[in-house]
């Protein structure tokens, strides 16, 4: 028969071994973000002046992934050494429109050379999007454009703002693109803050169009602007609630739960008008490190 201090000491091993479980089971379900990457057009100004020292500081805050928007006239090779000697890597990079043409062959060769995996389209120009037929002719383009980049080994994407979630004759041009683009041959990088601003939710995004997110962009914002169709879209730059993450109203836990879900394999801090750049940055990176879900 168990005496009274055999019960104890086998009912205390039962509840460590209990709790230690628990606990093991717990933190395998606690998740965060490994990497935090940063668009690199939130210290633009600072970049410009000083290349190789705000790529210091960028790393000295954290980061360990850059998306550029320009290189300020540093050619690739400059580029690679100088994220190299810095302990950076760019997964990514942001082009103009017009270079989705003549200039595409040019462009996947200089990605190549920095090390990227996708090229990214952030922007369709007004005059394009008024065209007739607009939406159709940009999946078009993509298309031609992710054909020729896959040969190569490097994803095409699209990045959005508000204008793709109001309706262009009943449907939203961001549906249209989804549903016109080869999905193996156009990825979307989803600006969380954009698709918010627009009233649309990410998360039925997710549900509909799984695996087609491999990269966000993680900025908030403390009030929601009207907007409209008439009203237009500059880059951001007029927005003036836009905030470091963290300190504004987006459920980042709610997103990021989603995220094996959407395929999200690259999250990226950007602030399109910061105060003090550098100051954001930091707080969106601190924020970030410490979320679970």
């Amino acid at each position: 028969m168990m005496n009274r201090r055999t019960f104890i000491e086998t009912a205390s091993t039962v509840t460590a071994a209990a709790l230690l479980s628990n606990r093991i089971g717990w933190a395998a379900t606690d998740h965060k973000i490994d990497k935090l990457g940063v668009q690199l057009y939130s210290v633009r100004d600072e970049l410009k002046a000083d290349f190789d020292g705000t790529l210091a500081n960028v790393s000295a805050i954290g980061y360990q992934e850059v998306e550029f928007a320009g290189y300020f006239d540093h050619a690739p090779k400059d580029v690679r050494a100088a994220i190299d000697r810095h302990g950076l890597v760019s997964p990514s990079c942001h082009v103009p429109w017009d270079v989705l043409g003549d200039k595409w062959p040019g462009q996947i060769e200089s990605a190549k050379i920095i090390g990227q995996s996708y090229i990214v389209c952030p922007w369709i120009p007004p005059d394009v999007r008024q065209q007739p037929d607009s939406w159709k002719r940009a999946a078009e383009t993509f298309n031609r454009a992710g054909e020729a980049s896959k040969k190569a080994g490097i994803q095409f994407a699209y990045h959005n703002h508000w204008f793709e979630f109001l309706p262009v004759d009943g449907k939203l041009p961001y549906d249209l693109l989804l549903e016109m683009c080869d999905p193996k041959l156009v990825k979307m990088e989803l600006d969380l803050c954009w698709i918010t601003v627009a009233g649309a939710d990410p998360l039925k995004y997710f549900e509909r169009y799984p695996g087609r997110f491999p990269m966000v962009h993680v900025k908030d914002i403390k009030n929601l602007p009207k907007i409209s169709a008439a009203g237009g879209q500059d880059f951001g730059d007029s927005l003036k609630d836009m905030t470091s993450v963290g300190s504004g109203i987006i459920d980042w836990k709610k997103i990021f739960a989603q995220s094996d879900k959407a395929g999200i394999k690259h999250y990226i801090v950007e602030h399109d008008k910061p105060a003090v750049p550098f100051d954001s940055i930091k707080a969106s990176y601190e924020y970030l490190r410490q979320l679970r879900w």
